[in-house]
């Protein structure tokens, strides 16, 4: 990949604020950045168990998810009042895809019965970590729902999901790093 140099600092958030997708200002210690910077943690995380791991099937699962977050997080980066002007939002379908690969994962592998202690190996302890903060990424999320900043009932569902798929995913992952 060819990469030209080009530097440049906007210094805009020198005054502790970041622009939304429409624009719009506002501080980054606000609801709306630190859900969306969350799901970027995430998706980071993921990439950490994707460059650890051999395995082309969890390779290939990760890859679908970061795509997913980076749609999602492009959902929560934009003001409700600019909702029109962009057409990315997580549908049902990327929830029932998760649903398919829960249950696809599940066939594959035996799920304990009780609290796990991740770590069993890197990419396990990887997307363990991810599943936490996807948790944390969801409260987040249901603090935006009830101060209305976010419409679409969609983002709960699939960040509930996605929980579920990582916990499984790692489990996998134990078994075939």
């Amino acid at each position: 990949m060819t990469r030209t140099k080009k530097t440049k600092f906007s210094k805009k958030g020198d005054n502790t604020e970041t622009s939304l997708l429409g624009g719009q200002r506002v501080s980054k210690a606000s609801l709306r950045p630190e859900t969306y910077g969350t799901l970027d943690e995430a998706s980071s995380t993921l990439g950490l168990a994707r460059a650890l791991t051999k395995n082309e099937r969890i390779k290939e699962i990760i890859v679908d998810i970061q795509r997913d977050l980076m749609v999602l997080g492009s959902e929560l980066a934009t003001d409700n009042s600019d909702r029109d002007r962009f057409s990315y939002r997580i549908k049902a379908g990327n929830t029932l895809r998760l649903e398919e690969l829960i249950d696809s994962l599940q066939d594959e592998v035996s799920l304990p019965n009780e609290f796990i202690l991740p770590g069993e190996n890197s990419v396990s302890a990887a997307i363990d970590m991810a599943r936490a903060i996807v948790r944390r990424a969801e409260r987040r999320a249901t603090q935006m729902r009830n101060e209305n900043l976010i419409d679409n009932p969609e983002v709960h569902k699939y960040l509930n999901r996605l929980g579920d798929l990582l916990f499984t995913l790692a489990r996998y992952a134990e078994e075939m790093p």
